[in-house]
């Protein structure tokens, strides 16, 4: 079973929102701290953004910060991200991932990913 499938990947014209979901399957997926990471092909993936197991530490990237938002719901073991007024930058795969520790407020020691999600922007 794979630990963490996301979904609402989609193609959308600049300006325009998605909400992405990453479902986890760990038994104790309340645990683990999460983020979204994306992904362009031939370039390094970036951290977008971050939660703790709680729910009420987010933090962002500086190129999605007041677009996008992280939340997490535990009782459905859920992870979304919302991004709004998405431009082409904001084209990648975009992968969740599940953290076990979390340090100087983000989340650390990925030891779960997604298999991604694609995300594409029309100017």
């Amino acid at each position: 079973q794979v630990p963490l499938v996301e979904s609402g990947g989609a193609s959308v014209q600049a300006g325009g929102s998605l909400r992405l979901s990453c479902a986890a399957s760990m038994y104790d997926a309340r645990n683990y701290c999460l983020a979204w990471f994306r992904q362009v092909l031939g370039k390094e993936r970036e951290g977008v953004a971050g939660i703790n197991t709680g729910g009420d530490r987010p933090y962002y990237a500086d190129s999605v910060k007041g677009r996008f938002t992280i939340s997490r719901d535990n009782a459905k073991n859920t992870v979304y991200l919302q991004m709004n007024n998405l431009g082409p930058e904001d084209a990648a795969m975009y992968y969740c991932a599940a953290g076990n520790y979390w340090y100087a407020g983000t989340c650390k020691g990925y030891v779960y990913w997604g298999q991604g999600t694609q995300v594409t922007v029309s100017s």
